[in-house]
């Protein structure tokens, strides 16, 4: 009784392995079973198919369009995207300076800040908002996911009450920083 429940729960579970076991053996004689291992490979093909087909009318799961967008989402995005960037900008800079040597490139002091001098006030003024609003913010909440980590302020109240205020302090430090 144990063995035909088993036989049946293995059978159920993957139909090839029967239909594979049944075709192969001769002593069972069923003559629909009785195919070759070409057709036991288009049987085979066939039945992935349907799989696939079934699968395509399935409805997707759904993800984040049925949840309400919140500021917890989009400030942990940004700082990863901003923590990112600034490692990313870091790097490539320090290539940069690294590599221009061998490019025949001299990279000097001077001709960096006489063309920064040079430059209209609008484009410095850009060039360091670019610059200090991922660093700005990337610090700031940085030092919020601290507070976290000494578990404190983790009520929902205060969660919204950090963010918030990271987001206020990210923009007034950005335009202090901008327009020194």
């Amino acid at each position: 009784m144990l063995a035909t429940r088993s036989i049946l729960k293995t059978v159920a579970q993957n139909p090839v392995v029967f239909r594979n076991a049944v075709a192969t053996s001769p002593a069972l004689g069923v003559r629909h079973f009785n195919a070759s291992h070409k057709a036991q490979e288009q049987c085979a093909a066939a039945e992935s198919e349907l799989l696939r087909q079934q699968r395509k009318l399935r409805p997707v799961s759904p993800h984040l369009q049925i949840y309400q967008p919140q500021i917890t989402w989009y400030l942990s995005g940004l700082h990863r995207v901003t923590g990112v960037a600034l490692g990313g900008a870091f790097y490539l800079g320090a290539l940069a300076y690294v590599a221009a040597p061998a490019l025949g490139v001299t990279i000097d002091t001077a001709s960096i800040i006489s063309a920064a001098t040079a430059a209209p006030f609008a484009l410095k003024f850009a060039a360091k908002t670019t610059v200090a609003a991922p660093f700005v913010f990337h610090c700031l909440n940085g030092v919020r996911h601290l507070v976290w980590d000494a578990t404190k302020m983790l009520d929902i109240k205060s969660v919204y009450t950090s963010g918030y205020a990271v987001i206020g302090a990210t923009a007034v430090g950005t335009l202090y920083l901008a327009s020194m």
